[in-house]
């Protein structure tokens, strides 16, 4: 039975296994970063603090390209979602961050739900198929091919990382803290 925290996060098993470490650590993250961005306008989702151009909008539609970029792309080898399928990366490798002003807060939450449901569904295939030793089908430039462990341990990385900046961010907004 899956137990919340006081902001509705779901607890990481305590006694759950390989995979249901992994993924249990990764849902909590991903609730962290919603929980940041939840209940602000455009406002609030494009603010930022000190010196960096770094916005929760921001944050959400990157967050969202990278969920697509290893369940779907890498693990899956398949062609990217809209809106990724038209942009021209090399103009702005960073389009993700920059376009997110252009979104209204509603699309941006729905673009990152939406890649987390995919994700979520994408995973379940994987592990259905190979468990944590499933190889990407897309590999890197030189032929490795990254396992669904990996994939996992670096969306932990990447939420980990961004939920740093989601507290900062979200503090410089309203004055809300917390983990």
């Amino acid at each position: 039975m899956t137990e919340f925290d006081e902001q509705g996060r779901p607890e990481p098993p305590f006694m759950g296994d390989e995979t249901e470490t992994l993924l249990g650590f990764l849902d909590f993250l991903r609730a962290t970063l919603e929980w940041k961005c939840s209940g602000l306008d455009a406002a609030g989702l494009g603010a930022t603090t000190a010196a960096s151009p770094m916005t929760l909008g921001g944050m959400l539609k990157h967050l969202a390209y990278v969920e697509d970029h290893w369940f779907s792309r890498r693990l899956h080898g398949n062609d990217p979602h809209a809106p990724w399928d038209t942009v021209d990366w090399t103009a702005d490798p960073d389009w993700d961050w920059h376009s997110a002003a252009h979104d209204s807060p509603d699309e941006l939450r729905a673009l990152w739900r939406d890649a987390v449901a995919r994700s979520r569904a994408l995973t379940a295939e994987a592990l259905a198929a190979g468990g944590l030793d499933q190889p990407a089908q897309r590999p890197w430039p030189d032929g490795r091919r990254p396992h669904l462990r990996w994939i996992l341990v670096h969306m932990i990385e990447e939420y980990a990382r961004h939920s740093g900046h989601a507290d900062l961010i979200r503090e410089s907004v309203d004055g809300q803290t917390g983990e």
